[in-house]
């Protein structure tokens, strides 16, 4: 009787002991660019906050004029392009060497007159600020914010309309969203205790710049 032959069949090889997995290395350049993301998205988030705060800030003062609460004209320092102070009281002139903030127009009435050298609505109401800043002079302190400009250009808009104030330049957005801008051009008139008495947006008339004026001044012409 034949013995019974062993299988042929090749058995399954032995698994080995699971081992534990190494921990994988993180990659330090890979750790650098997540922080600098996540830098770059909290700086981003916070310059949202910033804006939409500042433009709430600007659109209450633009209400408070309008209720007739006479806010405080928002703080600025900016730096002169147009020294000419033929117009401004002495008192003010050498302010006019440096950068001007409205504390230092104080005690004087102020018409702040936003503009910018591409605004067609500004080259026609020029002639009526240069006008009103002669028959005003020595007693209410006109100054132009020039925004969203070359200063080039600023140059040759001034000197084409013959301006006859101070000019400075607003190189940022920080004033026009402090001051509520919505666009140009935009005036507000202060009077001598630093506060907003009237507010003209768009392009001014003689009528509505004798007003603002007028209130800025305290009534007297």
């Amino acid at each position: 009787m034949a013995e019974p032959t062993a299988s042929t069949e090749p058995s399954a090889p032995e698994q080995p002991p699971s081992a534990e997995r190494p921990s994988r290395r993180r990659n330090p350049l890979f750790r650098l660019l997540q922080l600098f993301t996540l830098a770059v998205v909290a700086g981003l988030l916070a310059l949202l906050i910033w804006r939409v705060t500042q433009s709430g800030k600007g659109a209450d003062l633009v209400s408070a004029v309008q209720a007739e609460k006479k806010p405080s004209a928002p703080a600025f320092l900016l730096g002169v392009i147009w020294p000419h102070t033929e117009t401004w009281p002495a008192a003010l002139r050498p302010v006019a060497a440096g950068k001007v903030s409205p504390r230092k127009l104080q005690p004087y009435p102020v018409v702040l007159n936003f503009w910018a050298s591409w605004c067609v609505p500004c080259k026609a109401e020029a002639p009526i600020l240069a006008a009103s800043a002669k028959a005003n002079k020595g007693r209410v302190a006109f100054l132009g914010i020039d925004v969203q400009d070359f200063t080039s250009d600023a140059h040759r808009f001034l000197r084409r309309f013959k301006v006859n104030y101070v000019s400075v330049r607003d190189g940022g957005s920080s004033t026009s969203s402090d001051y509520g801008l919505t666009g140009v051009p935009e005036t507000y008139f202060v009077d001598r205790k630093g506060r907003i008495v009237a507010h003209v947006v768009g392009q001014l008339s003689k009528r509505t710049l004798e007003e603002g004026v007028r209130l800025a001044t305290g009534g007297s012409q």
